[in-house]
């Protein structure tokens, strides 16, 4: 992702923390059952990036700004894979990590994450009780808080997949993109790279994707909220396979909801259950072993086919945010 360099806010280059980030191929699936019913249908595969998923674009931004900046210790509540992030990421930097995650946290994480020589605190509870207890070791450590949201680093690098998608695919952005949203930076990430392209002449404002939020029955914060609905106390979020999914207040809402307004976008939920089925289902048909949080793009895909929210002669791009090795 560094090939963006002049577009990113690392100022001496040779700060930079990377570990091969970036790039990740587009496939298209032909086979899949889905893959009949639309103009063309794409999988951009975040899974082989370093630790596995896309987290590793916006910690590397993170890690290499912060190290510029002179920090030598950081802090973040994470629903799995941006621990496994963080703690590499500090491990290249000669930083030290303190990683909080639930305890229902895949045990591949935690133990990669120790591995890194990361401290590990597990918490019985969603991320959202993990970045009140990151926030109170920032504040008796010292270590920086590297929450999402809460520092612009990460997004900077999550802003790379939309330069990538924009490159990779010849300057034509897909007519809809489908994503699976927890905290929502990669989501915000991408629509601000579309708008620095426009500035940049390379794309066009008129052929800007619609933009789609898929997130779990179990905790659907968003979908909520795209409908009005208060985070009140029929809101009881619920653990998910799909980790990522389970951010049940996230720091960006309302910029998310801003997204989807300016894209004439949607959001929709999916259930545990459709989740397998995706996994299943594309696994056998194309190849390809999508994360829980990738496989709810397919399932979304079909739910708005079927509404008839996305038309035959459209073009469809899902996000595989991460590797299905890393839940197990």
């Amino acid at each position: 992702m560094w090939r963006y360099a002049e577009m990113l806010p690392v100022l001496r280059t040779h700060e930079i923390v990377s570990l091969g980030e970036g790039f990740t191929p587009i496939h298209t699936l032909s086979r899949s059952p889905m893959a009949k019913v639309v103009c063309q249908l794409l999988l951009k595969d975040e899974s082989v990036n370093p630790t596995g998923s896309f987290k590793a674009r916006g910690i590397s931004a993170a890690i290499s700004k912060a190290k510029e900046l002179g920090v030598h210790s950081c802090v973040t509540p994470t629903a799995g894979n941006a621990g496994s992030a963080l703690s590499a990421y500090c491990a290249a930097a000669g930083m030290k990590a303190s990683i909080v995650m639930p305890s229902f946290t895949a045990q591949t994480i935690k133990d990669e994450c120790r591995l890194y020589g990361a401290e590990v605190i597990e918490v019985n509870g969603l991320i959202n009780e993990c970045g009140t207890i990151a926030q109170k070791i920032a504040e008796q450590t010292g270590a920086f808080n590297m929450s999402t949201m809460k520092e612009p680093y990460r997004l900077e690098g999550k802003k790379t997949l939309g330069y990538e998608i924009a490159e990779q695919l010849n300057w034509h952005l897909p007519d809809v993109i489908i994503y699976p949203t927890g905290g929502g930076t990669g989501l915000l990430g991408m629509w601000k790279a579309f708008h620095e392209l426009i500035s940049l002449n390379l794309i066009q404002q008129h052929k800007l994707p619609r933009m789609v939020i898929v997130q779990t029955e179990n905790c659907d914060p968003m979908i909520r909220l795209v409908h009005h609905e208060a985070l009140d106390q029929t809101f009881k979020p619920l653990f998910s396979k799909a980790s990522g999914l389970a951010v049940p207040y996230p720091f960006a809402a309302n910029w998310m909801l801003q997204v989807l307004q300016e894209s004439n976008g949607t959001a929709l939920t999916v259930t545990e259950e459709e989740m397998d089925k995706g996994i299943a289902e594309v696994a056998a048909s194309e190849g390809l072993l999508l994360s829980p949080e990738g496989s709810a793009t397919y399932m979304g895909l079909k739910k708005l086919i079927e509404k008839d929210w996305i038309k035959e002669d459209e073009s469809v791009l899902l996000i595989n945010t991460g590797s299905w090795y890393k839940y197990h």
